[in-house]
């Protein structure tokens, strides 16, 4: 009688535990939405795929007893199938949450959809400052680095060193227009000039004309806002069109870990950049990044990559607080709760859903300097959190209380 009574209290227990956490069919489902194939697919594509199962396995599998799925999609930079896809996998597939989404345009397409059916989306690879102002969402996150950010670390520490003429090569598009005039601002306050900008097509293999109007204007320093293998192009076309050796200096406003790789140390060295993570800081980096690499036949994580694992770690903690997986209430768990991970020490998320988190000036390895693969960054200094981002009291967010 005894453990008949015991078995049934077991149960009522199991069942109010059940009633009380809210998974839509039973099951928590994440997507990862980036670039598997085109211009940004080395700096996100599978290895943020990758790195969002390997916090799911971290995590341990299941949420609250509930099993974690994960999917994932090529939006190939058209915001039009970012849109369609993020639309299709939260009216049919029963997708909770969108990570990574990699490039401005298709973040901001997947931003509207979230919205609009009360969704998390996470962002990780885009970088315009969009997302955090006239895009802002209440379920919508923004979490590795931004155009501001970019401008603050490598914007100023060239500006103070000397260069302070700048010619753009910038990206035709959000990112690119918000990357050059954020970088403007930095340039310009610090007593620069900004002699011209030309805007190329994104993305582009053909660097020739815009290198030779960049040449021509005399600036010091030429600025590029782009990304990814736009950024690579441009810098082997400039080398071999003389233009560095010259005396005019590049400013590569987002360069990837990926990208150096690429480059090589031989033409990347001495380049100053700024990042929001390095695989070689510390044991919890150092961890993270042999992981990956394992799983990733020898390649380093990047900024972006490491991102996706902190945001799906975040937000796998949010909605096992919450006991559910409905956006509005795993995001205001997501705001709650602190972020202390390998990727940040004392991250914080803002009303306006801008992650604030310390980023860092870094600067390339001389080839004598690397001690082996992968090892390509010296860190030179560390920008604070709080100085890195745009003031919230700036913020154009409506979600901001002025």
């Amino acid at each position: 009688m005894m453990k008949r009574l015991l078995l049934s209290a077991a149960a009522l227990a199991l069942s109010t535990s059940m009633a009380q956490a809210q998974y839509s069919d039973n099951k928590v489902k994440i997507g990862v939405l980036t670039d598997l194939s085109g211009t940004y697919s080395d700096l996100a594509g599978q290895g943020s795929v990758e790195a969002a199962r390997m916090a799911v396995e971290d995590f341990g599998g299941k949420l609250n007893g509930m099993p974690i799925e994960i999917v994932s999609a090529d939006h190939q930079n058209k915001a039009d199938i970012a849109s369609s896809i993020g639309r299709k996998w939260y009216e049919n597939e029963s997708v909770d949450a969108i990570f990574d989404l990699v490039t401005t345009a298709a973040a901001v397409a997947v931003r509207e959809v979230s919205r609009e059916k009360g969704k998390i989306d996470i962002n990780s690879g885009a970088a315009s400052t969009v997302l955090t102002n006239a895009q802002c969402s209440n379920t919508g996150f923004h979490w590795t680095y931004d155009t501001y950010a970019l401008a603050v670390g490598t914007g100023n520490a060239v500006v103070k060193q000397g260069g302070d003429t700048w010619f753009f090569l910038t990206a035709d598009y959000a990112f690119g227009h918000d990357l050059q005039a954020q970088t403007e601002k930095v340039v310009k306050a610090n007593g620069g000039k900004v002699l011209g900008a030309v805007r190329h097509p994104f993305p582009n293999s053909d660097f020739s004309s815009f290198l030779l109007q960049a040449q021509g204007s005399g600036a010091k320093i030429i600025g590029l806002a782009n990304a990814g293998a736009d950024t690579i192009n441009a810098i082997k076309q400039a080398k071999e069109f003389g233009i560095t050796q010259s005396g005019q200096k590049l400013a590569g406003l987002l360069v990837f870990l990926s990208d150096v790789n690429s480059l090589g140390l031989e033409t990347a060295q001495n380049m100053q950049l700024t990042t929001g993570f390095y695989w070689d800081m510390d044991d919890g980096t150092r961890a993270f990044s042999k992981k990956f690499s394992e799983r990733m036949k020898g390649k380093m994580p990047t900024m972006v990559q490491a991102g996706v694992y902190s945001s799906v770690m975040h937000y796998l903690k949010a909605a096992q607080a919450a006991k559910s997986d409905e956006g509005i209430k795993v995001a205001d768990k997501m705001r709650e709760l602190p972020i202390a991970d390998f990727f940040a020490k004392n991250g914080k998320i803002r009303a306006d859903g801008r992650m604030v988190h310390d980023m860092y000036l870094a600067e390339v390895k001389k080839p004598a300097e690397s001690k082996g693969a992968w090892d390509y960054y010296k860190i030179l200094r560390t920008i604070p959190g709080d100085e890195a981002y745009k003031p919230l009291a700036e913020s154009a967010c409506a979600l901001v209380k002025k």
